[in-house]
């Protein structure tokens, strides 16, 4: 899919937010919901939706909820360092099919970096253990 086109209100991501289909929740208000990668890149790999916004990508987000999103995803890096130690950390978020995204709602991807751990490659990642996501979703969130 290119950078413009139609919102999916059948993607994965929409589903998790209206409770539709099942994520390991790290946090969640009234702007953004954080929850486990099913298909982490590497332990402890975070995703961040926001709410209320029916946004594919970046370009899509109304100028209004860009600082409460920002404010999230800051925070939220944070609490992944804080919890897991990383050596290295992260964030990026993909626009557009030809640049790596795969889900076509708006999401940022934190993701703890382990000197001498190869990153898994984006959309290859094996399914993570549930009992071992919720682990470090709750690692996580201790840490907020």
């Amino acid at each position: 899919m290119s950078l413009n086109g139609t919102y999916d209100d059948n993607n994965i991501f929409a589903k998790i937010l209206r409770g539709e289909a099942a994520a390991v929740k790290v946090f969640e208000n009234e702007d953004v919901l954080a929850f486990m990668d099913l298909f982490p890149q590497a332990r402890g790999h975070l995703l961040v939706v926001p709410k209320k916004v029916r946004a594919r990508n970046f370009l899509d987000l109304p100028a209004a909820h860009v600082e409460p999103l920002m404010a999230h995803v800051h925070k939220l890096a944070i609490a992944v360092e804080k919890a897991l130690k990383p050596d290295g950390l992260t964030v990026v978020q993909f626009n557009g099919a030809p640049a790596g995204q795969t889900v076509f709602h708006l999401h940022f991807h934190i993701i703890p970096r382990y000197e001498g751990v190869a990153l898994a490659g984006h959309g290859h990642a094996n399914r993570a253990d549930i009992p071992e996501l919720q682990k470090i979703a709750a690692e996580i969130a201790a840490a907020l």
